[in-house]
């Protein structure tokens, strides 16, 4: 498997992220829902890795500047039937590497509350995030957990 950073334009990442969306629109209430889609993702402030193995597509994850210092975790996913392969650990742990070498000093995310997320807040216990409050523009949130780890 490689992780390599994508520029957001095949059609393969296109639809995969479509997917992600349409997964948590279908599971989180609407005005909680904080997946980005395509052009959300696209912003310079973010790093969008694609994980392959051979030529498929098999995980993504983000990282968003928030500040010199600061960033946030988005868009991790697994394609479904690759979920709890070790994937996921895979590209945090790659994630996590990359964000210390920007200079980042601190690691935060939002996922949902729901026992749908349960495996996701376990792998981001195992490597080393704990909960916190709201960061950034978000609001206290019943469908939210936010999470936050220093580098």
């Amino acid at each position: 498997m490689k992780i390599v950073v994508d520029d957001l334009s095949g059609s393969e990442i296109a639809g995969f992220l479509d997917e992600h969306v349409q997964q948590m629109r279908s599971i989180t209430p609407l005005e909680s829902k904080h997946a980005f889609d395509l052009d959300g993702l696209r912003k310079p402030e973010i790093t969008f890795w694609s994980v392959m193995d051979g030529d498929s597509l098999v995980g993504c994850g983000a990282i968003k500047r928030l500040d010199a210092g600061h960033a946030e975790l988005k868009s991790m996913r697994t394609t479904p039937t690759r979920k709890r392969s070790g994937i996921a650990s895979l590209l945090l742990e790659h994630i996590i590497t990359e964000a210390k070498r920007m200079g980042f000093t601190r690691l935060s995310l939002e996922t949902g509350a729901a026992d749908f997320f349960l495996p996701a807040r376990k792998l981001y216990e195992k490597f080393g995030f704990i909960r916190c409050e709201p960061f950034a523009d978000y609001q206290p949130d019943p469908n939210s957990t936010f999470m936050t780890r220093m580098l």
